[in-house]
């Protein structure tokens, strides 16, 4: 037997914006869980975490650090595997890294004279972080 189902469009629509709301719930709690890790990572190599998520005009760094006197800007990507994970950082979004380093130097005492490196962390889904120090520097 076979059974047929109709679907009403005016009562999936709910549906389906619940279920959209949860996985986005969902990848900010693991994206804000990787990022948490990622802190404590460099913490262990005797950085001081200056702030998260730190929004300027220009976009949002996940992590900004001090190291050895070197401001690190660091993005925080998350996926099954580190691979992946690296494959999520595009160009566009660099840019907008690079402009809100640049406007986060503005804040510094040496300004843009900062010696600075820019980071991509990579978690993935067993908890292991891989910090590719300079990753996206050379952009």
């Amino acid at each position: 037997m076979t059974r047929h189902f109709s679907i009403d469009a005016e009562h999936a629509q709910p549906v389906i914006a619940a279920v959209k709301r949860r996985r986005g719930r969902r990848a900010y709690l693991s994206g804000l869980s990787a990022e948490h890790a990622v802190a404590s990572a460099y913490d262990a190599r005797g950085a001081d975490l200056l702030a998260i998520r730190w929004r300027g005009q220009g976009g949002e760094i996940d992590l900004v650090l001090l190291q050895d006197g070197v401001y690190v800007f660091c993005e925080v990507k998350k996926a099954r595997c580190f691979d992946e994970a690296a494959l999520r950082l595009r160009p566009t979004q660099i840019g907008r890294i690079r402009a809100a380093a640049a406007e986060y130097l503005g804040l510094t005492p040496k300004g843009q004279l900062s010696e600075v490196r820019f980071d991509l962390a990579l978690a993935n889904d067993r908890g292991e972080i891989e910090i590719r120090e300079g990753g996206f520097s050379h952009f």
